[in-house]
């Protein structure tokens, strides 16, 4: 039996989550019941996510409908197929009828009416037999040059999103999935996923386009989802609401308060309330409502995290008048009268700017609802490349640049041709106005979507992901740690905040490295800006979640994994399924490599959700091997001659096959694919049988045969090789006792040796390792060494690395030297705006000691100094 309960609050709205299970606990056929408070059965639709080698369950899957009382905790429960006890079954279950080129989805109380091909994502919305709703659809605006003061007369026209291809994913009885994929005249290509529940009266839309454009020509003007909403009650009982940072604009689209005259204290809070206004029985009221004014047109317009402005008009053609502006809107809006409308809006609102949310048409018959994901407001989306390359037309050239702004470059390189998106939206369909209250709670469970989740003591005891423990503070040294652990997570929650690390394509990602003279972030100093997962902050954050289960770092770590694996990675063009290195832009950089695009990055997401979406991203890796064919990772440094070759193509033992490694085992444990078992075995058998195994570096991988050439003998290794996710990866391999002849081994020779002493380094392999660096990151290594091998003098090592800064031959960790970690408040008029800086902190820093810290205390926690 596994406990469950809300990671954030409840609501009454389905929800969908994942549970893992010990290996061999758990038959693939097993059913699986739910209860809640006080034994309630609650129907559950469940699937499994993944598995284990010997076919059991790993990973489970769940999914329920909106609870009248939410209230946790939930008890969910395995069960062998053959049991007697029937499982709950919801009231109004979900449907899905598939007939003359229509799915018709019902929740109970709403209809979707969906058509295979065209311009709708949806083409009818009804409440019991009322249409709300109709024409819902995807609109793009695009312009053939930027901004007009920019270079001159643009011209801008509108798109309408086709849909080519439908897909039933789910179909109930408690969750219904449909996937509907096609692109813009041709062009932006997008997924849209509807989320439907049953008795739901709202559908989640999931939104993801990839920019296909050419940034020299193409320029993004708007994109956005519009909805037609069906007007049928008198001009005073029709409402718009749109939500401010608190609360929510309230007006009627005829206003009958604030009147000269008084149509009655009833009317009055009738209309703001949302209910029918009744008949007006003042005749000074009654007989002139045709004079006052009707106010057809709204907009919201968040034009940056810091502020959004309001304003309406009576009519296309008429000027329109200022409402009182804020700062960040919830993203929410309804429109639509006491007989019924739509509720709309996009999650993280302001932390995505330029976002918009238009009404227009409130006085018509048929109004229309839109929600901007790039507001055409804004100036046009500019993707263009942000330097002319300075000169850098060579390798030679290109390192030079390396050299002094960190950045590596490379003509036509920079290029956002085929990065991701993914928005999350809601609709929701209302049989009447909903209360102020009511408004607030969709609000506030569209941008904190509820999840239900297992406690970090149940996730540690299935076995999964590899080495971590619970928050230990038995002693002040584990208190210490504990306490750093919480301050470095706390530092960068804050610096997002008082930095703004927010926008359309920025919302997520971290920066690299600060500037203490200009007591800021190098947001614009080549390799040390947006961060894009270098050192692996991604595994840092979900980590630091499993084992405290926190809800403000599960949310930190969602909005990354959303942001890494779309906008830091390419999902079509050349360089599909490889990702950017650091920049200041997003793409910028000519490192396109699998560590960045690296699935052990999305792994625990996918996992704790099922979220379908990061699902596609797991699954555009399943041949991760022939990105290699695109380009050489390492081109610009090789001392020999190569060109990528199908017979023998380089892969390194560090960054590329973690990165490969992770791919694959998710593969196989999501799908069973026996390609990607195969490619796993094999290649952990070539490098065990490697004389020098992860030592050599580099070994050539054979595509036809799925094999490492294991003839290769020699030693190289790099400081980057493990902090991108090779520890993890290992770690959870061996622990699946795969029985690879001399895998093991390998990894265990490469950790006991990368930290130790020279004249042992050179009395196994011949000489002293070169290049060692990033130590605290490392210290990991060392610690599971000592942990497999029950070396005290290994653990004692390992801590010592840990906490010194010593024997880095390339960088220092300012974390090691620095013995406070004190916040320094900073003003004056030589900054921005007053800020508390840590200049001590990098990312890289960051994730080293988290990553170290997590692991070094599970695996030899009862070693630690105490002085």
């Amino acid at each position: 039996m596994t406990t469950l309960n809300w990671l954030d609050r409840p609501a009454e709205q389905g929800v969908t989550w994942g549970v893992p299970w010990r290996r061999g606990a758990v038959e693939r056929a097993a059913v699986f019941a739910l209860a809640g408070p006080e034994g309630r059965p609650v129907p559950v639709q469940s699937w499994v996510t993944a598995t284990w080698p010997d076919g059991s369950v790993k990973w489970s899957a769940h999914a329920i409908g909106p609870q009248a009382e939410p209230a946790a905790p939930y008890e969910l429960t395995a069960r062998r197929p053959a049991t007697d006890e029937e499982p709950a079954v919801p009231e109004r279950p979900v449907t899905v009828v598939r007939e003359d080129g229509v799915l018709r989805v019902s929740t109970g109380p709403v209809t979707w009416t969906i058509e295979e091909t065209g311009d709708t994502l949806a083409r009818s919305v009804s409440h019991g037999s009322r249409e709300i709703a109709r024409n819902i659809r995807l609109i793009s605006l695009h312009q053939d040059g930027p901004t007009p003061d920019d270079a001159g007369t643009v011209t801008r026209e509108q798109a309408t999103g086709t849909v080519r291809e439908v897909t039933v994913e789910q179909d109930g009885p408690v969750r219904a999935v449909i996937r509907l994929a096609g692109d813009h005249g041709g062009r932006l290509p997008f997924t849209v996923r509807l989320y439907f529940y049953a008795g739901a009266e709202d559908v989640r839309v999931m939104h993801t386009f990839v920019w296909d454009g050419d940034p020299e020509r193409d320029f993004l003007a708007g994109l956005g989802l519009r909805a037609d909403v069906v007007m049928r009650d008198e001009l005073h009982d029709r409402h718009v609401r749109l939500a401010g940072q608190d609360g929510f604009l309230t007006e009627a689209v005829r206003g009958l308060t604030g009147l000269r005259r008084d149509p009655g204290e009833a009317v009055r809070r009738a209309q703001v309330e949302g209910r029918p206004c009744g008949p007006i029985g003042n005749p000074e009221v009654a007989n002139r409502l045709h004079l006052i004014p009707a106010w057809n047109d709204h907009t919201l317009d968040q034009t940056s995290a810091d502020g959004f402005t309001l304003r309406k008009r009576t009519a296309d053609g008429h000027a329109w008048v200022t409402v009182p502006s804020g700062t960040r809107s919830a993203g929410y809006g309804y429109l639509g009268g006491t007989s019924g409308g739509l509720g709309f809006g996009l999650r993280d609102f302001w932390r995505l700017h330029p976002t918009r949310l238009d009404v227009r048409g409130a006085a018509t018959g048929l109004a229309t609802a839109t929600v901007w994901l790039w507001s055409p407001s804004a100036p046009a989306m500019d993707l263009r490349f942000y330097h002319d390359g300075m000169g850098q037309d060579t390798f030679a050239e290109q390192l030079e640049g390396l050299e002094i702004t960190y950045e590596d470059y490379e003509p036509g390189f920079g290029d956002a041709h085929g990065i991701a998106r993914t928005h999350e939206l809601t609709l929701r369909v209302h049989d009447a106005t909903p209360s102020s209250v009511a408004l607030a709670g969709h609000a506030a469970a569209m941008n904190e979507p509820p999840l239900l989740t297992a406690a970090p003591e149940r996730l540690r005891e299935a076995g999964v992901f590899g080495d971590w423990a619970l928050p230990d503070r038995s002693t002040p040294a584990h208190a210490a740690i504990e306490d750093r652990l919480d301050l470095l997570f706390d530092f960068y929650r804050r610096e997002r905040e008082q930095r703004r690390w927010y926008g359309f394509w920025d919302y997520g990602d971290v920066m690299h490295t600060y500037d203490a003279d200009r007591h800021t972030w190098r947001y614009d100093v080549g390799g040390y800006a947006w961060d894009n997962s270098e050192l692996s902050p991604d595994l840092w954050l979900w980590y630091q979640y499993l084992r405290t289960g926190r809800a403000d770092v599960f949310r930190f770590a969602e909005a990354m994994t959303r942001h890494t694996g779309e906008v830091d990675v390419y999902h079509l063009g050349r360089w599909k399924g490889l990702g950017t290195r650091h920049n200041v832009q997003h793409w910028g950089c000519s490192a396109k490599q699998l560590r960045i695009s690296n699935a052990a990055y999305r792994r625990f997401f996918y996992y704790l959700t099922a979220d379908e979406r990061t699902g596609d991203l797991l699954d555009e890796l399943a041949r991760p091997e022939e990105t290699f064919l695109a380009i050489d990772p390492t081109r610009k440094v090789r001392e020999d001659v190569y060109t990528p070759d199908p017979s023998a193509l380089a892969v390194g033992l560090g960054t590329d096959w973690g990165s490969l490694v992770a791919a694959w085992l998710t593969r196989w444990e999501r799908h069973g694919d026996e390609h990607a078992k195969a490619r796993l075995l094999g290649t952990m058998a070539g490098i065990g049988a490697l004389p020098q195994g992860f030592l050599t570096g580099e070994a050539r991988l054979d595509l036809a045969t799925g094999r490492f050439d294991s003839s290769r003998d020699q030693i190289s290794v790099s400081h980057l090789s493990s902090v991108f996710g090779l520890p993890e990866m290992c770690s959870e391999l061996i622990s699946l006792g795969l029985d690879v002849p001399g895998f093991e081994r390998a990894w265990l020779d490469y950790c006991r040796l990368y930290l130790a002493p020279a004249e042992q380094q050179a009395a196994e392999v011949g000489h002293p390792l070169r290049g060692i660096s990033l130590v605290q990151a490392h210290s990991r290594l060392t610690a599971y060494a000592a942990a497999r091998s029950g070396d005290a003098g290994l653990a004692a090592l390992a801590w010592r690395k840990f906490f010194l800064d010593e024997g880095d031959q390339l960088n220092s960790n300012p974390l090691q030297r620095e013995p406070d970690w004190r916040l320094t408040r900073v003003e004056g008029p030589h900054v921005l705006a007053k800020v508390l800086e840590a200049p001590f902190v990098s990312t890289n820093d960051a994730a080293q000691y988290g990553l170290a810290a997590i692991q070094n205390l599970a695996l030899i926690g009862d070693h630690l100094p105490t002085d």
